[in-house]
């Protein structure tokens, strides 16, 4: 297990002139009761149209990320992860929701031996709707991952910077990164966290549509996760499944037109039948060629489908 000596502290911003110098003043405020430790503050500005860059362009200490448009909160996580040098990178909003004081807690969890530290909002100071769509997609997540953690989408976590190695990330996925490394053989341990009611501004990630495009994603991460490197199962196995249902079909339909005389021309069952050994026989194709994607997709990027901790050497 690495050391950590420096610690890298991400946080994507949009809109938030509100609030920008105040989470800043914050940070620093924690990372002064830390002095064990290197910092680096990281901000992301995901396309903001207020002035919220030219407020973050007057703080110091601080490296500024700057998007030319609005790509959405994962790609500026992505982006400030991989503008990182931290030997363990903190993640959090940057609405003042989360609580930078907070930091200290998921570090000494860290330090216990885990390679992700969660924080879980337990009593959390968000509207009821937005409280009702995040059990929604918590209980889902669950089902999908089965996954240990209560609050996936709380924003303030710890990670070593070994778990992002091999990891980019797309769409809406960063609330999905402790279940995908978990799947990976990556530890986690959660940590309940102070939730505060917004300092100033309203909500920008939270709609309708961003809910719809994370299930999306998430069903797409769930997939990737157990299936990656062997999507011949799952595509193979359905098609073999579809062909030997239309298979029988066919053979209880020809067995009933000899044997019992049973009248077929205005029955749907045959073409049922016959539909289902298409589609199954394609199904199976699918998954040969989707095989042959994951080999070429692993050697292009010359890693394969496991992680490893150490290697220890004598």
């Amino acid at each position: 297990m690495n050391t950590i000596n420096k610690i890298s502290i991400v946080v994507p911003l949009y809109n938030e002139e509100g609030n920008v110098k105040e989470l800043h003043s914050q940070i620093l405020k924690t990372t002064s009761t830390l002095p064990q430790y290197e910092w680096e503050i990281i901000f992301v500005d995901d396309g903001s149209s207020d002035n919220t860059v030219a407020l973050a362009s007057e703080l110091s200490p601080l490296t500024l990320v700057t998007f030319r448009k609005n790509y959405g909160q994962t790609a500026a996580f992505d982006a400030g992860i991989k503008q990182s040098n931290g030997d363990a990178i903190v993640t959090l909003d940057g609405d003042l929701q989360n609580d930078p004081a907070d930091i200290p807690l998921l570090l000494m969890e860290l330090d216990k031996g885990y390679d992700i530290v969660s924080g879980w909002r337990k009593n959390r100071k968000d509207t009821l709707s937005k409280r009702i769509a995040s059990r929604s997609a918590n209980i889902l997540r669950k089902a999908l991952f089965n996954d240990t953690i209560h609050d996936s989408g709380c924003a303030l976590k710890v990670y070593r910077q070994e778990c992002f190695d091999n990891l980019n990330l797309f769409g809406e996925m960063h609330r999905f990164i402790p279940a995908l490394l978990e799947q990976q053989g990556f530890t986690i341990s959660e940590v309940v966290v102070n939730h505060r009611s917004r300092y100033q501004g309203v909500s920008k990630y939270g709609n309708i549509v961003r809910g719809i495009k994370s299930t999306a994603d998430m069903i797409l991460v769930s997939f990737w996760g157990r299936y990656s490197a062997r999507p011949l199962h799952v595509f193979g196995t359905l098609g073999m499944l579809t062909t030997f249902f239309g298979v029988s079909l066919l053979l209880i339909l020809f067995l009933s037109r000899v044997f019992f005389d049973v009248a077929l021309a205005d029955r749907i069952w045959p073409i049922v039948a016959v539909f289902a050994i298409v589609a199954g026989i394609q199904l199976f194709t699918i998954g040969i060629l989707a095989d042959l994607q994951s080999k070429i997709y692993y050697r292009l990027h010359d890693r394969m489908n496991y992680s490893t901790r150490s290697v220890i050497k004598k």
